[in-house]
Parts: structure tokens; sequence; C-alpha cells
């Protein structure tokens, strides 16, 4: 998969962008907030997932400003894909998302068009952040392999927030306990759905992650990946996901009940699961070194990058911000091998960080245009 064309306007400190990448490389150099995040970010968003910085969609447009636009076309090795998503502030339907064309009422179908992989610097929360952070990342990871997956997580989602709104009501005496029961089934089945998701996608990526890490440490050092459900023990994975798996979630949900109505909110399910990394045999949270959790972090999103090209026989389009130049040369070269063959913007404030054989379009941005075009280092 490439982008052959972006043309972006209004989205932050962005005007006026509008580029041909290279089919390869592309390099956005600049100084710290002239708009080399942002580019990346614009581009981004067209795959339907929300913002890699947490930037809310109501700061899309810039400061001042009363609308932005971003577009990009692809090419899937079968045809090319038109995506555009613009923004007007204050109007009656403030967001317009078109796919080849044809206006979209969300961003669902994006996300099984566009198919792209970001590394930035706060990569290391999936590792020593909360355990919502590594749960998030294993959902986004797996739905780019299944898209069916996201319709679990959102239904999965309202169920919650229902369920949750009815436990504070009936915790106040504003409804009975009974009333519990429809959204206690509802969430089994989807949170059951989930679980063996995430073990299948866990398993997947931790055989990577044990060979990649191994070759980034020297052969000195181990890492593993371990899938905690609150639910389920891991023999339990061993059966079918159907009725008998379904009726287990149900039953630690009614065993939970009374604790979690006392409480107002919901204290067993998918939403409570940990996902475990260690190295050599200890967490990576608690006791890895600086190093050692940027090495894990690196891996992680390689390992989701090879498995993505090896299931869809595609590769991703993958985003460095700011990442190759906190990398030394070895270590580049480990990132580079495995995303050789994958169309690649990076950013950076200098060029010449990066390992010389890296060739292809540099785009030198300021005050969030682009100054200048070159091709390969002249």
């Amino acid at each position: 998969m490439i982008v052959t064309y972006a043309d972006i306007d209004g989205f932050k400190n962005l005007s006026g962008i509008s580029f041909a990448p290279d089919l390869k490389y592309n390099i956005i150099v600049g100084p710290n907030a002239q708009g080399k995040t942002n580019l990346l970010e614009a581009m981004w968003i067209l795959s339907g997932c929300r913002s890699f910085r947490g930037s809310k969609e109501k700061d899309y447009i810039t400061i001042g400003g009363n609308r932005m636009s971003s577009k990009i076309k692809i090419h899937d090795g079968a045809r090319e894909q038109k995506i555009s998503i613009e923004m007007t502030r204050n109007a009656s339907s403030p967001k317009q998302i078109v796919l080849n064309g044809v206006k979209q009422k969300g961003t669902r179908a994006l996300f099984d068009v566009f198919k792209c992989i970001a590394f930035i610097p706060d990569d290391t929360e999936i590792i020593k952040g909360a355990p919502e952070r590594r749960r998030n990342f294993i959902d986004m990871a797996a739905s780019q392999l299944n898209p069916v997956f996201v319709v679990h997580i959102n239904k999965h989602g309202a169920v919650m927030n229902q369920r949750n709104a009815l436990l504070k009501e009936i915790m106040q005496g504003n409804a009975g306990a009974d009333v519990l029961e429809v959204w206690d089934r509802q969430a089994a089945h989807e949170g059951t759905l989930i679980s063996y998701m995430r073990n299948e996608y866990i398993a997947r990526i931790n055989d990577i992650c044990g060979r990649l890490y191994r070759i980034i440490s020297g052969g000195s050092e181990e890492m593993e990946l371990e899938y905690r459900s609150s639910v389920f023990h891991p023999h339990d994975f061993e059966r079918p996901c159907g009725d008998e798996a379904y009726e287990q979630y149900y039953r630690k949900l009614r065993e939970s009940s009374e604790y979690d109505i006392r409480t107002g909110t919901t204290h067993i399910g998918v939403n409570r699961d940990e996902i475990l990394i260690k190295i050599n045999g200890l967490s990576a949270r608690d006791f890895g070194s600086q190093g050692q959790i940027k090495s894990a972090a690196l891996v992680m999103k390689l390992a989701q990058a090879e498995i993505y090209k090896t299931k869809s026989k595609d590769s991703p389009v993958v985003f460095l911000d700011d990442v190759m130049g906190e990398l030394d040369e070895g270590r580049q070269r480990f990132v580079f091998d495995i995303i050789k063959d994958m169309q690649v913007f990076l950013t950076t404030p200098n060029e010449s960080a990066l390992l010389p054989e890296i060739k292809g379009k540099i785009l030198r941005i300021s005050g969030g245009r682009i100054t200048d075009v070159s091709s390969h280092w002249e």
C-alpha cells in the first residue's frame, strides 16, 4: 500500500500542503513546532483511527481558522482510492468524510481501506503506562487484521456505559437490580469475543516479539507477552468460543454484581484485562531499564507491521515521528531491515542523524508550509 498524493490545509498549523510522496522514503525535515508531526497526524486520521497524539477533533482546525481538509490518494495494489476528511467550525454538519466520492456516516469504512502504523516517542507508554494503553494497542493491532473486531469493541463500550449508568441508578435506589441481567448477557457475549480475539493476537505477536527482541538485544535477553484475562484462565481458550465461554463470562459478572452496585462501576471483564510484558521473566513495566523499555516498544510496533504484512500480503504505510534520531546506528538498521519494503514517512530535525543509505524525498517544512522539496540527498 502506498500514498500517491496528499493535500492538507487548515489542519492545526498546516497551510497549503500538497505533494506527491516518494514510493519509499519521505523525510520531513524542520525545527520543532513547525508542523512536522501535524503532517503525519493529518494523514493518519484518514485511516479511521483516533489521533496518535490524543488530539480532540475540535482541535484539528487551526486557531482562528474556520475549516480544515485532509485528502490523500492511495494505491492498495489493486486500484487507486481517494479519502478525505473536511471539517467546518460551527457548521450544522461539522465533519464530512468521503471515500471514493461517497459520503460516509463515520470513519468505520476508512479503517478497512488505509492501513498504517505510527512509531512515536510516546510508544514507551505501551510498556510502562497503565493497562489501558496495552489493551488499546492490542485491540487496534488486532482490528487491522480483522476489522469486525472494531464492531465488537464499540458494542462492548456502549454496553459498559449503559451497565455502569444502571449500577449508579441501583446504588441510589432509582432502579432494581434485576434489570442488570439484560446488560450482563450482552456484555458477556461481546466481552467473550474480545477476550478470544485478544488471546489469539497476543499469541501471534508474542512469537514475533520474542524473535525480534533477541535480535535487538544481541541474543542476551528474552521478551515475552502474557494475556491476563480477568474472566478466563489460559487453558479456557483451548475450548471454542461459544455458549460455554459466554456462560462463564456471564457468571463472573453476576458474582461481582453486588460489589459493582456498591461502587457504581464494573470490576470484571475485558475492561480489566492486563497484558504482561516481560524481559527475562521480569515485568518490563516494573523492572525494565529505559533502554529495555524503548527496545520493547519498538519491537512491538515492528511485530505489528510484520504481522499485518504477512496476513494481508500487503505492506502498511509507516509513520516514524522523530524516532530514528534517538536510535543508534545498529537499531536504525534493525528497524529499516523490517520496514525496507514499506512506504515510510519520517520526521526529523536533522537528516544527517539518519543512515546515509536512506534515500528518498526530502520535504522541508517551516511555519506549517513546505518550503522546499528535493529528491535523495542533493
